[in-house]
């Protein structure tokens, strides 16, 4: 067997938990990050064309960035998630380090090591753990930003999925933050003058949470629960929890990575609209919004369900707030003015009533998200996906999401849905999205209704951005 040493320390084979350790390897990035700018500058006197040059920065940056996330785990692998969404919003040609490194983050984190995964079972079950199982698979079967997945046989005769947490992740993930604010200078290459702090902030108050397995096994409890006998979902059956270890029943089914990278089309469209439902439909039925929907959460069982995993980035939902806010703003794009989109802004807290922004780039940024509303059949895919993305982050200074901020109560909200299109859109879904998203909010159903009674025909926002449009050109000239 070969053992690494990271650091001078035997780490088993281990993703390094050593806050040291964690420390060294993130604050490598910037430096080398650096590097690289400064050997581009050298290559670039000596003739070599310059987009041919960063193109080599921004694939070596990409590689080495994704390989020390995947290795550590934690908090950071989280923020590699949220890049793989920018990922989508990149042109096929710069997307692709990105694509190549993403995908050795998804697939290749080193696992813990026999012995570590007993230790685990052990102070969680006690020392005769084994007495718990007809067997224990010691292979990984999935892995996950803060542990991963074994497969065994439950004392009773059943398959079971046994979640095991790694040793050191709640330690790690809080030293973390610090050394992932301090990379700042990565930003020209991932999201160029983004407010990191806030993003990492953000992301890092939902990892936190993921930490509590007691917490997750309840809410896996509730989900199991609310979608049992459902004739288009599965959510395994949690069996026990205890300590730093989740058992659940065992989903045997095809992993929606797989059906990306090469599903028939059909099959895509059908799972892409079941993943729209379950998310959107779990506030009604359990209580709960559902956060992670990313393709590593699902699985096409061989009944043809779609089996949902992890449901350890769950929060109660809705917020009293947030159907007002669906509704004031989704009134103001389909029924009124820029000047109501203003006002619905700052009423919900995304901007406060002194500061000035520029509303009417504000309507031409989310009009093309109602387009998902305008047709009885829409086709979301990643050409759609990336528009969206390359517009909201803009690094030009007058992008106006500078110029907002985002209420708490709806951080949650903006990480599922944002995960979700990019699923729905990493599948090329196409289908009646507007039928399933207005069968879930009534609130939006009700302002499309209006739209519609008022227009008297079928929703054509087409029609209304063009009207929008002269309306600016002639207050523009007008004033």
């Amino acid at each position: 067997m070969t053992v690494r040493r990271i650091g001078g320390v035997d780490s088993g084979g281990n993703p390094p938990a050593r806050s040291a350790v964690r420390n060294a390897k993130l604050a490598a990035l910037p430096i080398a990050f650096a590097g690289r700018r400064a050997a581009g500058l050298g290559k670039r006197a000596f003739g070599q064309p310059a987009d041919v040059v960063n193109m080599e920065i921004q694939r070596r940056t990409a590689q080495h960035f994704f390989e020390v996330l995947g290795e550590l785990k934690g908090f950071a692998a989280k923020l590699g998630q949220l890049l793989a969404l920018y990922e989508l919003g990149l042109s096929p040609e710069l997307a692709e380090p990105y694509r190549i490194a993403l995908s050795r983050l998804q697939d290749a984190t080193p696992p813990m090591l026999p012995r570590t995964v007993h230790t685990v079972l052990a102070e969680s079950f006690g020392p005769d753990w084994r007495a718990e199982f007809q067997s224990f698979d010691d292979r990984r079967a999935a892995s996950a930003t803060i542990g991963q997945v074994h497969r065994a046989v439950w004392h009773d005769g059943r398959a079971v999925a046994v979640k095991v947490m790694y040793p050191g992740a709640r330690q790690a993930i809080h030293s973390d933050l610090e050394q992932v604010r301090r990379m700042s200078g990565l930003a020209s290459v991932f999201v160029p003058n983004a407010d990191i702090r806030a993003l990492t902030d953000q992301l890092s108050e939902c990892v936190i949470a993921e930490l509590d397995f007691a917490a997750e096994a309840e809410q896996q409890r509730v989900f199991a629960a609310a979608f049992a006998n459902d004739p288009d979902f599965r959510v395994p059956g949690v069996l026990a929890q205890r300590g730093d270890v989740i058992v659940s029943e065992w989903l045997d089914g095809i992993p929606l990575t797989r059906l990306i990278a090469g599903g028939a089309q059909p099959e895509r469209d059908r799972v892409g609209m079941l993943a729209l439902r379950f998310v959107l439909s779990a506030p009604e039925r359990s209580g709960l919004l559902y956060c992670d929907p990313h393709p590593g959460n699902f699985r096409v069982l061989p009944d043809g369900r779609l089996g949902v995993v992890d449901f350890g980035a769950c929060v109660p939902w809705p917020p009293p707030e947030f159907p007002l806010l669906v509704h004031d703003v989704a009134d103001a794009l389909f029924n009124g003015t820029p000047a109501d989109l203003d006002a619905a802004m700052r009423r919900h807290g995304f901007a406060d009533f002194e500061t000035p922004f520029d509303v009417r780039a504000l309507t031409e940024q989310l009009l093309p998200y109602t387009d998902l509303l305008r047709h009885d059949t829409f086709r979301a895919d990643s050409a759609w996906l990336r528009d969206r993305v390359r517009s909201g982050m803009s690094p030009q200074l007058s992008n106006v999401n500078r110029q907002l901020t985002m209420p708490a109560f709806y951080t949650p909200f903006a990480r599922s849905i944002l995960t979700l299109l990019g699923l729905i859109c990493q599948l090329g879904t196409t289908g009646p999205l507007r039928a399933e998203m207005l069968r879930w909010s009534p609130e939006l159903a009700e302002v499309v209704q209006r739209h519609r009674a008022h227009t008297g025909g079928p929703v054509d926002l087409t029609a209304a951005r063009t009207r929008r449009a002269a309306t600016a050109k002639r207050d523009a000239a007008a004033g």
